[in-house]
């Protein structure tokens, strides 16, 4: 049974919304809906009445099947059922998709829809310590995506897109896998027909700059400071300088500081650490030297005749340390730590000499009777971390001994228990 053909009803409405004529093309129809959905968007102060109605007639018009309807039957037709509908969609989803997303930044706020943050660019950027010390600024030229200018983003010459049929314009794709009798597993991919878009373009209305792809490549120089006093892994961030997708908002580019090895000085938070070695001599008399800083000052390092240096001594210098982070003009200290370079041996006259000069020896509290009854030793030199080292290997092979013993033992019980 076929049911009654609707009477007509007034068809030209939707098409005096849009203002083109009823032979009008789709391009003449997305051309009248843009401009006139621009001028009416209620986020620039238009009418949202206005708006919606715009949104009801391109919904209609835009669809072969419901304009048929409509240029039959005129509007009540749709309303009654017939081409599924008409004019039920939100007008601002309808805006968005035909934009690709808000054209004024706020991507319709008051509806909330949100757009997806991009991700953020990751560069390490190695540094020496002078750098850290005195400050200084890196050029650096990356490539990133940038939306096309041609095509707005939009990958075609006409700004449309067709839904993709892989993936029913979801962008991701679900493939089911048997893992046993009554056991299936879902996994969830992005779609490769359309890259996890959700969109189609095409071949013949592809944007000739960016081939489809919506964004192109573009090389940008950077200029990184780097602060006085800056740490090691410390980050420099460059907001919304990360690559440019559409419907998205830019992530940043950082840069995390990376701090080369210096083969004099030592960096622990604000103070620096030197290490300088003397000879015995200077241990005991005074010394002086001369220590380049980091930003090639002379300092004049010495101690006068008397005052003796310990091996593994530190001595610190005020304010010569690193520069505090966004306070340079204080400073941390530099710590020197010394080193005394004793002589392999001496000979017969020097230990004379020296016995003539230093306090003398402490006094054995033995005679000479007891010290014949003592069992003479000798002595000789020892690299202690080897030592250690040795040691620990030795105790490795035991262990293991004991255990290959004890399995054993164990299974001849059992043999015998047999």
């Amino acid at each position: 049974m076929f049911g009654r053909a609707p009477k007509k009803s007034d068809n030209t409405r939707y098409y005096e919304i849009l203002g083109v004529s009823k032979n009008a093309s789709q391009e003449d129809l997305k051309k009248a809906y843009r401009k006139a959905a621009i001028k009416n968007h209620p986020d620039k102060g238009g009418d949202p009445e206005k708006f919606k109605e715009l949104a009801q007639a391109y919904e209609v018009l835009s669809d072969p099947e419901k304009r048929e309807i409509y240029d039959q039957y005129g509007e009540d037709a749709l309303k009654e059922g017939m081409g599924s509908g008409g004019g039920g969609h939100n007008p601002f989803d309808i805006f968005e998709s035909f934009f690709g997303g808000s054209t004024f930044g706020g991507g319709g706020s008051s509806r909330g829809r949100r757009q997806r943050r991009g991700e953020d660019v990751i560069h390490p950027l190695k540094v020496s310590l002078e750098d850290l010390y005195n400050g200084t600024s890196k050029k650096l030229s990356l490539s990133r995506n940038v939306i096309c200018q041609k095509c707005k983003g939009k990958g075609s010459k006409s700004g449309a897109s067709m839904k993709c049929s892989g993936c029913q314009g979801s962008g991701m794709k679900v493939t089911i896998r048997q893992l046993g009798p009554g056991m299936i597993q879902q996994m969830q991919h992005p779609c490769n027909e359309c890259k996890g878009t959700g969109e189609m373009i095409n071949d013949k209305d592809r944007c000739p700059q960016c081939k489809g792809e919506k964004v192109v490549q573009e090389k940008k120089v950077l200029e990184v400071i780097v602060e006085k006093g800056m740490q090691n892994g410390q980050k420099i961030s460059f907001p919304g300088e990360a690559d440019e997708a559409p419907d998205t908002v830019t992530g940043d580019i950082v840069f995390v500081l990376q701090q080369k090895d210096h083969p004099k000085y030592k960096r622990k938070g604000d103070d620096i650490f030197y290490e300088h070695t003397l000879s015995l001599t200077e241990a005991l008399c005074g010394f002086q030297f001369v220590l380049t800083h980091l930003d090639n000052r002379q300092l004049l390092i010495k101690l006068n005749p008397g005052e003796v240096v310990k091996p593994d001594q530190f001595k610190a210098i005020n304010d010569e340390g690193m520069p505090m982070y966004q306070r340079p003009f204080m400073r941390g200290k530099l710590y020197i730590h010394f080193t005394v370079d004793f002589p392999d041996s001496l000979t017969p006259d020097q230990c004379k000499a020296l016995e003539a000069v230093l306090p003398p020896k402490p006094a054995s509290q033995m005679t000479d009777m007891e010290l014949d009854e003592c069992e003479e030793t000798t002595v000789h030199d020892v690299n202690m971390e080897e030592e250690m080292r040795r040691k620990q290997a030795q105790a490795q092979e035991a262990y293991e001994e004991d255990d290959d013993d004890v399995h054993g033992g164990a299974q001849r019980v059992q043999c015998a228990q047999q």
